[in-house]
């Protein structure tokens, strides 16, 4: 999958792309029948919500779950981002987000790169996300929202909470929040599984909880270019990676055909990758 001029001129304008349906609901449910599983597991890749058992977030399921260890290779996700950075790319970090019905909670006010940088030392920008959808995704369950072109203004200041979600992260305030939104607008990709967003990893984004009747669970692989990789291990390796070996493609029909993947971690989280290094 190769990006034209006008989609990368489009990118280096909002931040962002959208691409419906890039897998097939095939491929899609060669996924989602891998989830329950994996979120039924006593692991502590499992970031339960602060209101009950329901997962909020899975990590690093590439490295014990088969399905996604081959998404996690997959061309029409890698090649992009290497076109985009010029060299290889390796796994920063790699998540499965519940957000589940009824249960899925907020994702307050972020950049991505904001988090990479102060915990991680990540030296600049050039990592990105690809956010895969595994449901369909509707303005009632929690839609991922963008304020485009707010990536061209850098790291913007954050504030560390601790408390509003189970999850700590870097957030922006609502006075800044008002401003972007002036400048930009909000816009919220939806639609059917299968689809694919890339987006920047300073563009500002944030996902309202989910009330509605229907999940809605996305796989967020975080590629960072191999020059660029972090310099700190502050954070557990399940979270923030640190095997910055280059991702080998695989082919495209990976998702429906068998092709030997390493699991390393299919019985057990490495002590070592439990803790800060």
């Amino acid at each position: 999958m190769k990006l034209s001029a006008e989609q990368l001129e489009r990118f280096d304008r909002e931040g962002y792309l959208f691409f419906p349906s890039v897998f097939t609901r095939e491929e899609i449910k060669a996924l989602t029948d891998e989830v329950p599983a994996l979120y039924a597991q006593r692991r502590p890749e499992n970031v339960r919500e602060k209101t009950g058992d329901v997962v909020r977030i899975n990590f690093a399921a590439h490295l014990y779950s088969y399905p996604f260890a081959k998404l996690a290779r997959h061309p029409r996700m890698v090649e992009p981002i290497k076109q985009m950075f010029g060299e290889d790319v390796y796994m920063h970090q790699f998540k499965i987000n519940g957000k589940a019905a009824f249960d899925g909670d907020v994702w307050q006010w972020h950049q991505d790169y904001g988090t990479w940088r102060a915990d991680d030392q990540m030296p600049e920008a050039r990592a990105m996300n690809v956010a895969i959808f595994l449901d369909e995704v509707n303005e009632f369950n929690g839609p991922l929202m963008f304020i485009p072109g707010s990536h061209k203004l850098g790291v913007l200041d954050a504030d560390h909470d601790t408390s509003t979600t189970s999850y700590p992260l870097w957030v922006i305030s609502h006075k800044t929040i008002e401003k972007l939104v002036e400048r930009g607008g909000i816009v919220a990709p939806k639609g059917p599984p299968g689809s694919m967003i890339l987006f920047h990893g300073c563009l500002v984004h944030a996902s309202s909880s989910n009330l509605s009747p229907w999940n809605r669970v996305s796989v967020y692989l975080s590629l960072c270019a191999v020059s660029n990789h972090i310099r700190r291990f502050k954070r557990p390796g399940y979270i923030a990676h640190r095997d910055f070996s280059p991702i080998q493609c695989l082919p495209d029909d990976c998702l429906l055909r068998h092709y030997d993947v390493p699991l390393p971690w299919k019985n057990g989280t490495p002590n070592d990758e439990l803790k800060a290094a």
